[in-house]
């Protein structure tokens, strides 16, 4: 079971709280989680020691963002919009 985020569409959800969101969905969807693991380069090991790291946060969300299918099927389970998901996406990846 995902942790419910306590978001609303005024607000950009919590980084830590997208990403668990995101990792959350992997689990319960072991071939998009194959599919993120071999995308980001990591073994079960290498993921598990970098749960909660800032740099799988980012790539959780960057990985999603970059998938319209799942990306819109974690914001309907999740209770987000996916335009909530891309301000999280759009803040990380601003360049000032």
């Amino acid at each position: 079971m995902r942790p419910a985020l306590p978001v609303s569409d005024r607000a950009a959800p919590d980084v830590s709280a997208l990403a668990d969101a995101c990792l959350g969905y992997l689990a319960e969807n072991p071939e998009e989680l194959l599919a993120f693991m071999q995308h980001a380069g990591l073994d079960p090991q290498a993921l598990r020691a970098s749960v909660g790291s800032q740099r799988l946060q980012h790539g959780l969300i960057d990985y999603f963002a970059a998938n319209e299918a799942i990306l819109l099927a974690l914001c309907a389970n999740g209770g987000f919009s996916p335009e909530s998901f891309m301000r999280v996406w759009h803040r990380l990846n601003r360049v000032e």
